[in-house]
C-alpha cells in the first residue's frame, strides 16, 4: 500500500510538472512565435522587388486575377487561429489577452506538425456577429480559419454561418478537430477489445461544444447514436426535457440518441455502457469510479478534459476500465487534437478546398487510426504520438483526396503528389527550427 501511494503520488508531480515548466519558459521567450522573411535578401536592391517599385506587378496582377493572390502571396499556407477567449482549455471565459499563451501554442502546432503558417489573433468580441464579422473582414489574407476556445452556444452559430457564407474554409477545432481524434481513438479501442462500432453504447458526461460534434461525427461514421447516452449537469438528454425547448442542438440530440428515454444522472448514463467519453469539468474527482464499475467488461474511458483528465488514469483503471485515454502528452493513449488539425489543415490547403467537410474530418481519423494500426495497437497505443511525424502527411493526403471527390477541392493532386508536397512541407518546418536552435537563434533554456 505505501508503495501505491508512493508511485501515485510521483505520477501526480510529473502531471504538474508542466505548468511549472510553462511559468519558467514562457518569460524567458517572451511568446512563442515571430515573422521571419522565407524570401531571400541579399542585399539592400532586394527590397526593390519585395516592396516598392517591383510589387506593383504582382498587385496588378492579383487586381486581374483574384486567384493570383495564391501564388504572389503567402496566402496558400497561411491561417488565423481566431478566439475570444471565452472558453479557454478547462480555464473557462478567461479573455483574450490571458488566452493568448494557447493560441501561440498552437501556431507553433501547426507549423511544427503541418508545415501550416498560422497566425494567432484574439479579438474582443461581445458576440457572434462580431466574430463572423471579424472573420469575413479578415479573409483577403488568410487561406483558412483555426476557430478555437470560443463558448457555447457562440460557437455552433459562429461555426454554422461561416462554413455556409465564408469564402475559406473555416472550423472549429473544439469540434471538429476533438471529433476526429475522437473517432479514431475509437476505431482502434474498440478493435482492441473485440466490440464492433455500430453494436457499441457509449455515455458522454459534458454535452458542450466537443461532445456535441463528437456525437454527430460517430453516428455519421457508423456508430448508432440510438445507444448514445449524453448527460450534462442536469441530467441525462432525453426527449422532451424542459430546459431543451430553448436549445436546438441538445433538442437534436435528444431525437437521435438514447432510443430508451434513460432519465437519471451520470451514474444511470454510464450503466451497461462499453465506452465512456467525458469531455466536462476537469478532474481529477469528476468521474467518480463507482460509474465506471457499472460499465460493461472490457471498459473503454476516454477522460479528455485538460489540464487535468476527469479521473485520474490509475484509478479509472481501478476501478474496472481496460483502456483508458486522456487529452495530455504525459499518460498513454492521449487522444488530442494535435494530432488531428495540422494535417487536416495541411491536406486543406494542398488542394485549396473551399470548407472542411464532416467527411473530409473522418477520413482523417480513419487514416490516423490506421497508422498505428500498422504499427501494432496495444492497451496502451490506440493513437500515434506526436513524434510519430508520417501521420501528418498521411492524414494530408486522406482529407486532401476527400475534398476532391466531394468536389470542394479546386486542386486535384494524385495521393503521391499530395504526399510528396505535405512530406516536403512538414520536413522543412522541422529542419528549420532545428536549425535555428542548433545556431542559436532560438536559444535553448539552461
Amino acid at each position: 500500500m505505501a508503495d501505491d501511494r508512493l508511485t501515485k503520488k510521483a505520477l501526480i508531480a510529473k502531471a504538474e510538472k508542466p505548468s511549472a515548466d510553462a511559468m519558467a519558459l514562457h518569460p524567458f521567450y517572451k511568446g512563442k512565435i515571430e515573422v521571419v522573411p522565407k524570401c531571400c535578401i541579399r542585399d539592400l536592391d532586394d527590397f526593390a522587388i519585395w516592396y516598392t517599385p517591383g510589387v506593383a506587378a504582382p498587385c496588378k496582377a492579383i487586381h486581374n486575377d483574384p486567384d493570383e493572390v495564391l501564388r504572389h502571396t503567402a496566402k496558400s499556407n497561411l491561417i488565423a487561429v481566431v478566439s475570444d477567449g471565452t472558453r479557454v482549455l478547462g480555464l473557462g471565459n478567461i479573455g483574450p489577452a490571458a488566452g493568448l499563451p494557447v493560441m501561440e501554442g498552437k501556431a507553433i502546432l501547426f507549423k511544427y506538425l503541418g508545415g501550416v503558417d498560422a497566425l494567432p489573433l484574439c479579438i474582443d468580441a461581445e458576440n457572434a456577429a462580431d466574430i463572423i464579422r471579424f472573420v469575413k473582414q479578415i479573409q483577403p489574407t488568410f487561406g483558412g480559419i483555426n476557430l478555437e476556445d470560443i463558448e457555447k452556444p457562440k460557437c455552433f452559430e459562429v461555426l454554422d454561418t461561416l462554413r455556409e457564407q465564408a469564402r475559406i474554409p473555416v472550423w472549429h477545432d473544439d469540434q471538429q478537430g476533438t471529433a476526429a481524434v475522437t473517432l479514431a481513438g475509437l476505431i482502434n479501442a474498440v478493435k482492441i477489445v473485440g466490440k464492433p462500432l455500430d453494436k457499441i453504447r457509449i455515455g458522454m458526461l459534458g454535452v458542450g461544444a466537443s461532445n456535441q460534434r463528437i456525437a454527430i461525427m460517430l453516428a455519421k461514421a457508423g456508430v448508432d447514436p440510438s445507444l448514445t447516452y449524453m448527460c450534462d449537469s442536469r441530467g441525462i438528454v432525453y426527449q422532451g426535457r424542459e430546459d431543451l425547448k430553448n436549445d436546438p442542438y441538445k433538442a437534436y440530440l435528444a431525437d437521435i440518441t438514447n432510443a430508451e428515454q434513460r432519465t437519471g444522472g451520470p451514474a444511470e448514463a454510464f450503466e451497461g455502457t462499453d465506452v465512456m467519453i467525458a469531455l466536462s469539468k476537469p478532474g481529477p474527482d469528476t468521474v467518480k469510479p463507482e460509474w465506471i464499475k457499472s460499465m460493461n467488461k472490457d471498459a473503454i474511458v476516454f477522460v479528455c478534459a485538460n489540464p487535468i483528465p476527469e479521473i485520474w488514469p490509475w484509478e479509472a483503471k481501478e476501478a474496472g476500465a481496460r483502456i483508458v485515454a486522456t487529452g495530455r502528452s504525459d499518460f498513454a493513449n492521449q487522444v488530442n487534437n494535435s494530432l488531428g488539425f495540422p494535417g487536416i489543415f495541411r491536406g486543406t490547403l494542398d488542394v485549396m478546398a473551399t470548407t472542411i467537410t464532416d467527411e473530409m474530418c473522418i477520413a482523417a481519423a480513419r487514416e490516423l487510426a490506421k497508422v498505428a494500426e500498422d504499427k501494432g495497437l496495444r492497451d496502451d497505443y490506440l493513437l500515434p504520438t506526436m513524434d510519430e511525424w508520417e501521420v501528418f502527411p498521411r492524414e494530408a493526403v486522406a482529407v486532401g483526396q476527400k475534398a476532391i471527390e466531394q468536389g470542394v477541392a479546386q486542386l486535384k493532386l494524385t495521393p503521391e503528389q499530395a504526399f510528396e508536397n505535405a512530406d516536403a512541407m512538414i520536413k522543412r518546418a522541422r529542419a528549420e527550427m532545428k536549425m535555428r536552435q542548433e545556431r542559436g537563434f532560438v536559444p535553448l533554456p539552461k
